[in-house]
């Protein structure tokens, strides 16, 4: 039999038992290879991992050359059209539309989607993840296109596009105190409306109690305060009050760039970290992303209190930044978890960039190993969750599982299955993933949806967005000053 047996989007009725070269199953405490080995999947779970099962099973699949691995968690996955990719080569942030003009905000903010965009960003994005082998994940968006913060509807489009996809998520939507505006070039000052904030809060946490534990549990809450300068601390504090009461995790970006270092100390005197610690926000509760920006101090704070780090390689590589380091953070005590933050949404590429950034922050060979990029990839990210069913793969866990192709052409010769997939491959070669039972993706195709018309809808949608940044810019540019093309028209 072959996965094309399998119904695509629905559980496989009965055992199914899959074989293949390489699996890497959990055993005391970590991750080991086993070769030529069987797993076995009864409808959420996994029941058997090893050599060939001698129960009876319904379906029996011999995959081949692949490497069955836990399913890729992610700490920080977008959810959206990204826009950070306009302002790589295109800054400073002030003169593209990232940050608010007077004008603009003077003019009265509005949402620069319709709901139905807000609706279909997220199912694609999502199916985007599915795609490259990620199969939990905690949904980020940009806000500098909204109107204030995200909204309970959208949220309740993305648990259902969640519970159809077959993605597991924690959702949340994001809100906020307050906002950078640009009152001149280079000049960024923070506007703040508390009780905007604090409302955001509480519609929240009337989300998470109607949509906790959906469509069978694949949907889970979490609290998603926005950028930590865009936070009061009275907003943070009954954040955190409320993680613990509703048992959920929060997402919070803090010490990740110069602008919140210099909002966050002309406001409060200190780090974004310290600033937290001072009225007892950091706990293990929290995930931070990026700590890019983290002094010696800060990353103290973060292991006493046992905050997760959500390391996303790629999106600050790009522009020259790097956590530094990952060998440090880990001999400090911190838990890394993993994020991609960016489009493509490639797990696999961002362990890659992830191993080669921490060398060259100065971390070692075996500091920065592969498999401890894995390791961040898949158990941190669970432990983060509190989930000690995911991110493994061994009886009783979630079959939650990611099929990659090692026989692909384009990475031969092959090596350690584990080191040829973060180095000499991307997330591109992930054939298929379950998701609690549920073949969720196979061969780059996800039940539900048409990708190639879903790729071309949203190409459409990003150029409607883009062509709106002259209205949100300093001075109004047009556009094509604003994203000049990297070379002249011929």
């Amino acid at each position: 039999m072959t996965l094309d047996t399998l119904t695509l989007g629905q559980r496989p009725k009965g055992r199914t038992a899959l074989s293949a070269r390489w699996i890497l199953a959990y055993r005391d405490g970590g991750h080991h290879l086993l070769e030529d080995g069987e797993i076995v999947i009864d409808k959420d779970r996994v029941i058997h991992v090893g050599q060939a099962f001698e129960g009876e099973v319904a379906h029996r699949i011999d995959l081949g050359e692949v490497l069955i691995s836990p399913g890729l968690i992610d700490l920080d996955a977008l959810s959206d059209l990204d826009t950070t990719v306009l302002g790589v080569d295109c800054g400073p942030a002030w003169a593209k539309g990232r940050v608010w003009p007077q004008s603009y905000v003077e003019r009265g903010p509005y949402e620069m989607y319709k709901p139905e965009e807000l609706a279909f960003q997220k199912r694609f994005a999502f199916a985007q993840l599915l795609c490259n082998g990620i199969t939990s994940a905690l949904p980020i968006a940009s806000l500098f296109y909204r109107e204030w913060g995200e909204t309970v509807a959208e949220f309740e489009a993305a648990a259902d596009a969640a519970g159809e996809l077959g993605l597991r998520v924690w959702l949340g939507p994001a809100y906020r105190s307050g906002g950078m505006v640009c009152t001149a070039p280079g000049m960024l000052e923070p506007r703040f409306d508390e009780a905007r904030g604090l409302s955001g809060l509480d519609d929240a946490l009337a989300f998470i109690d109607a949509r906790q534990g959906q469509h069978e549990g694949l949907v889970q809450g979490m609290l998603a305060p926005d950028r930590v300068e865009t936070c009061t601390e009275a907003l943070l504090i009954r954040t955190m009050d409320a993680a613990r009461d509703h048992d959920v995790p929060v997402r919070l970006h803090m010490a990740q760039g110069q602008m919140e270092r210099d909002t966050v100390m002309a406001l409060h005197g200190t780090t974004a970290p310290a600033w937290l610690a001072g009225f007892g926000a950091l706990s293990d509760r929290l995930i931070a992303p990026h700590a890019t920006w983290a002094t010696e101090a800060d990353l103290r704070l973060y292991a006493e209190h046992g905050v997760t780090v959500a390391h996303c390689p790629l999106v600050f590589a790009r522009s020259g930044a790097m956590l530094r380091s990952f060998g440090k953070l880990r001999r400090m005590g911190i838990r890394i978890g993993m994020g991609t933050d960016t489009a493509p949404p490639d797990m696999v590429l961002n362990m890659a960039v992830g191993v080669m950034m921490a060398r060259m922050a100065g971390d070692s060979i075996d500091e920065a190993a592969p498999q401890h990029l894995f390791d961040a990839a898949t158990l941190a990210g669970a432990e983060a969750l509190r989930r000690p069913d995911l991110g493994r793969i061994a009886p009783g866990a979630k079959a939650d599982i990611a099929i990659f192709d090692m026989s692909d052409p384009l990475i031969a010769p092959r090596i350690d299955p584990v080191r040829t997939l973060v180095l000499g491959a991307t997330g591109r070669v992930t054939r298929a993933v379950f998701v609690d039972g549920r073949l969720s993706m196979r061969d780059g195709e996800v039940t539900g949806m048409d990708m190639a018309a879903a790729r071309r809808r949203a190409q459409a949608q990003f150029d409607g967005l883009r062509a709106k940044y002259p209205e949100r810019t300093l001075g109004h540019p047009p556009e094509d000053e604003i994203f000049p093309p990297s070379y002249p028209g011929f």
